[in-house]
């Protein structure tokens, strides 16, 4: 009787376990609803099997990558595969420019059903790189955690519809904080401007990879980067003078410029604190070759504090500046200082490329104990037209009064020799 009583207690507990939808021990220790998701997007086309990676074909070497990958995903990252160019083969352009599929769901990994999805795969078709990316996108999902999208190719799209540069943006516009990473096989100028805009264009990075430790390395790093947990960049909008500018703190920010157009913020600064402000502009579009970033710190009156300034020739993906100032300690007085910052990019494009929406920029602020002694130039004000006047005045006078001692010195010596 009491065995049997226990055995209808053990039953009646495992009906109620799974009644309250109870998992295994190992799913339980599986990723969570919210954690990181990552979609490998491979291209299985017919380049893929050149054979210039390490005495190996690309598709070969891309393969290997990823069992190294998947025995190494973390824990609590949800992974997924999409393929490109896997399936047909022929020389109709609609219906390869349609070949595009999810080849392993997005979720906790199983190595050995991932591996074999994998094994099987052979250089096939057409490269659809921006149909794969919006079945990427609706792969990982809106239901929490970050999303990232890493794209492996060996070339650029060759479906021309939908442009992968547009459908970047139209997926970075959507909000769902999706980043796309891309590694390119191949380093030719149009992949690698292809790959770099798509990348650029949701914050993410562009790696050309020419060996397969390389790929497997890279690979792997971007992974586990997703389950490293990052501040989310605030949005924000700049205006166009100080008295009306937004108050920012620390963090990052994230605003928009035209080209050639100067936003201002404001950051309030306490006495003996220091303003760290960095600015980046991102180059997502074609760009004229001359360009540079001025990031310029300056009191309420408009007085400039220091300056901070980049610039180059030639193609960019980004272009930084930043600046540090020290507010020093005033006696009693602890009101913080209203520091406005404006930030300016000279960029320029040909008529042909869009201005709407601007070029992306990305703040980092600081706010963090400033000095004991500043040593910044900032800080007692030689960023300040009036004090820099000042000290190069007394330089130049005590240079000439030394050079016209030594002058008469020289003459009263040479008139008694």
């Amino acid at each position: 009787m009491i065995i049997r009583k226990r055995l209808a207690a053990g039953a009646c507990a495992l009906l109620a376990a799974l009644a309250l939808g109870v998992t295994p021990a190992n799913a339980a220790d599986g990723p969570s609803k919210d954690s990181p998701k990552v979609e490998l997007v491979l291209d299985v086309s017919g380049s893929m099997r050149a054979t210039d990676i390490d005495g190996q074909s690309r598709m070969v070497a891309a393969k290997e990558a990823f069992n190294e990958v998947i025995d190494s995903v973390p824990a609590g990252v949800r992974l997924g595969i999409r393929t490109l160019g896997a399936n047909y083969a022929g020389e109709d352009k609609t219906l390869g420019c349609r070949d595009s599929q999810q080849l392993y769901r997005v979720g906790n990994v199983d190595k050995a059903d991932a591996k074999a999805s994998v094994a099987g795969l052979q250089p096939t078709g057409w490269t659809p790189i921006g149909l794969a990316l919006r079945g990427a996108d609706q792969d990982l999902g809106t239901d929490g955690g970050t999303r990232r999208i890493v794209l492996i190719t060996d070339g650029e799209d060759s479906c021309g519809l939908p442009d992968p540069c547009d459908v970047a943006r139209e997926l970075a516009a959507k909000g769902t904080h999706l980043t796309i990473d891309t590694l390119g096989l191949a380093s030719d100028d149009k992949t690698r401007e292809q790959l770099s805009c798509i990348a650029e264009a949701t914050g993410g990075t562009y790696t050309t990879v020419r060996h397969r430790k390389e790929l497997s390395g890279r690979i792997k790093q971007l992974v586990k980067r997703a389950d490293t947990p990052v501040e989310t960049p605030k949005p924000v909008s700049g205006t166009e003078e100080c008295r009306t500018a937004p108050e920012i703190g620390a963090g990052i920010w994230t605003d928009r410029e035209t080209f050639s157009q100067h936003r201002v913020y404001k950051v309030k600064v306490k006495p003996g604190q220091e303003l760290r402000f960095a600015a980046s502009v991102g180059a997502d579009r074609a760009v004229d070759r001359d360009y540079g970033v001025l990031v310029r710190a300056m009191g309420e009156n408009g007085q400039e504090l220091v300056r901070g300034s980049d610039a180059g020739s030639g193609r960019t993906d980004v272009m930084a500046s930043g600046l540090r100032y020290p507010v020093a300690e005033d006696g009693n007085d602890k009101q913080p200082r209203t520091v406005c910052v404006e930030v300016s990019n000279s960029f320029s494009a040909p008529a042909s490329v869009k201005r709407d929406p601007g070029l992306p920029v990305e703040l980092a602020v600081d706010v963090v104990k400033g000095p004991d002694d500043p040593s910044d130039l900032a800080a007692f004000g030689l960023g300040r037209g009036w004090v820099l006047l000042l000290v190069l005045g007394l330089t130049g006078l005590l240079a000439g009064l030394l050079w016209g001692w030594l002058a008469r010195w020289r003459i009263a010596v040479w008139r008694e020799n």
